[in-house]
């Protein structure tokens, strides 16, 4: 399948703020849509079927793999992740560019499948003020933060990896600076083929 619409990837470490970004980049672009990542993580009582994720059996997830039906997948803590190649095919035949949020992993994933794809790297302002933002979060104790931590540092180590960096200091102006980067691609004569 061939399609003029765009894939856009957005990835950043814990802490940076992307799942804010994303959201609020959401309310201002109608022709975009977030795809669900399927996983075979047990659903948490305030999850829904197809919105939060689509949650799947172990056997489900193998049968998908074997089947080619992820543009890439993970495992992560004993559960596995992944994004469904037919679900983001259906997105872009109704015209609508699509949004990923995966991690730096993900994204080198699917940037190798689909070389047309744009990476977004969303980035704290400063070291200081990720390890505030990722020790100041009250659901997890000192040592997963450090872990959180270690991993952001390397995932930012990355991000010259992408074709844009965006600095999220100021809510605000980290989502005029993605407006930007989405009206600057969209001008861009490529095709996604998938």
């Amino acid at each position: 399948m061939e399609s003029d619409r765009k894939l856009f990837i957005i990835s950043g470490p814990s802490g940076a703020g992307k799942g804010t970004v994303v959201s609020e980049l959401l309310k201002k672009l109608s022709d975009v849509e977030l795809s669900i990542s399927a996983t075979t993580r047990k659903m948490r009582p305030s999850e829904k079927q197809g919105i939060s994720y689509f949650f799947l059996s172990e056997e489900e997830f193998n049968e998908k793999i074997k089947n080619d039906e992820f543009l890439e997948w993970k495992n992560v803590y004993s559960n596995k992740y992944g994004t469904l190649r037919g679900l983001v095919r259906d997105h872009l035949r109704k015209g609508r560019d699509v949004l990923l949020e995966l991690d730096v992993q993900g994204a080198m994933a699917v940037k190798r499948r689909i070389p047309n794809s744009v990476l977004i790297f969303i980035k704290p302002p400063s070291s200081s003020v990720l390890k505030e933002r990722l020790m100041g979060r009250k659901t997890e104790t000192k040592d997963d933060a450090r872990v959180r931590l270690e991993k952001a540092e390397a995932e930012i180590s990355l991000a010259n990896r992408y074709e844009y960096v965006v600095v999220n200091d100021e809510l605000e102006k980290a989502i005029d600076e993605l407006l930007r980067i989405i009206k600057h691609e969209r001008l861009k004569k490529t095709k996604i083929i998938l």
